[in-house]
């Protein structure tokens, strides 16, 4: 099973590799747009796997999963680092 935690794209460069950074944490990933059915802008949100951007979300619906997260290790005794 994959988790999916949305991430914000923070930078864009010309060979369609992007930068997102994971929730308000430090992680930083750089991941390919190339399976991404539509144009993503710094800002948006989106899912990865694997190495590549699988899916754009709408700010509301990531950043009520990113709250549900938190929400979910808070409960279980955990400090979500995201």
């Amino acid at each position: 099973m994959c988790l999916a935690i949305p991430a914000k794209v923070i930078e864009k460069s010309d060979d369609g590799m992007l930068k997102a950074t994971v929730g308000n944490g430090p992680t930083c990933l750089t991941v390919s747009g190339i399976l991404l059915p539509e144009e993503v802008e710094i800002g948006d949100y989106i899912i990865i796997h694997a190495g590549f951007a699988m899916h754009k979300m709408e700010k509301t619906e990531a950043e009520e999963s990113l709250r549900l997260f938190r929400e979910l290790a808070q409960a279980t005794g955990q400090e979500a680092a995201f």
